[in-house]
């Protein structure tokens, strides 16, 4: 059930909320939402957290993840997604949107809207996936900084550090700033594009003790692992970033071609969410019992055929 109409919202704030998942035995599973309605399938399939991709929601815009976005528009994405589902969300940062100043004015942005936890990386402008090549590095001691003015700026949000060091300084790299982002402030470390299994151990073998996110992007650097086996490597966290706007577009591609070669939509209706499916999700009728005013919307049984 969605904020509006909830009687059970949860009443301690959203990083609190992610702490007490990550507490619990195993390992937390986030998988990615690019918008409300995305946030409200995978909580109806029994996910406790999500995760907002900065990959995704530039893409859902139309334009490439290269940094381009500012505070204020990933901040509605993530008031969409928190208000639809009140799950604990993680929330992609970037590189901090600028400089110390920045970065403590994004992590109470942040919070204000919603969020539970946020990554920051260390890559300079512009930035790139971090399953791309010839990134460009910040130096550690600036990424540290950054990481302490997080700390000193958040509330109750949870800091992850990420670094993308792996592809140019290798382990040692990957792991000497893992331990400086610890010591600036940072809650957990992502270690991004790590690309076997070995490197995986290695990294969670090297900093024990500090919870570690693992990203399963499709189609970059890291082979398939299941949550399974990323716990069994050490990892508290897995995010499947853009998986349900991979989905999405693809299905999309699929729909406006059969428009075109067919003249309409009627060989793509058994691939549709239905009416009576769509208003379920959302809590339709919920909503309009909120207000004796609006007539109660009645769900036609077919559609209609050409005579």
């Amino acid at each position: 059930m969605t904020y509006l109409i909830a009687d059970d919202l949860p009443t301690a704030p959203a990083g609190d909320r992610f702490r007490a998942l990550l507490s619990r035995p195993g390992i937390l599973q986030i998988p990615g939402a690019h918008n409300g309605q995305a946030g409200l399938q995978a909580k109806q399939a029994g996910f406790e957290a999500l995760y907002l991709s900065g990959a995704a929601m530039t893409a859902s815009m139309g334009i490439p993840d290269l940094g381009m976005i500012t505070v204020d528009e990933v901040c509605f994405f993530v008031r969409t997604i928190t208000r639809a589902t009140a799950l604990p969300l993680l929330v992609d940062g970037d590189t901090g949107y600028g400089e110390a100043l920045n970065v403590m004015n994004m992590v109470r942005s942040f919070e204000d809207a919603g969020a539970a936890a946020v990554h920051i990386e260390d890559q300079l402008l512009p930035k790139k996936c971090g399953h791309l090549n010839d990134k460009k590095l910040a130096d550690p001691h600036d990424m540290a900084a950054k990481i302490a003015a997080a700390r000193k700026a958040r509330r109750n949000l949870f800091i992850i550090a990420r670094t993308d060091a792996a592809a140019s300084e290798g382990i040692d790299g990957s792991v000497g700033r893992a331990k400086l982002f610890m010591e600036a402030g940072a809650d957990a470390i992502f270690p991004e594009a790590l690309n076997t299994a070995e490197m995986f151990k290695e990294v969670a073998a090297r900093l024990p003790g500090v919870p570690l996110l693992a990203n399963m992007t499709e189609f970059g650097r890291t082979p398939f692992f299941t949550a399974a086996e990323f716990e069994a490597m050490g990892y508290k966290m897995v995010i499947w970033p853009v998986s349900s706007l991979r989905v999405a577009n693809k299905a999309q591609e699929k729909l406006y071609a059969a428009i075109k070669r067919d003249g309409g939509t009627q060989n793509m209706v058994d691939a549709m969410q239905t009416r009576a499916e769509l208003y379920a999700t959302i809590g339709y009728h919920d909503y309009e019992a909120l207000d004796a005013s609006i007539v109660t919307t009645i769900i036609p049984q077919a559609m209609p055929q050409q005579s």
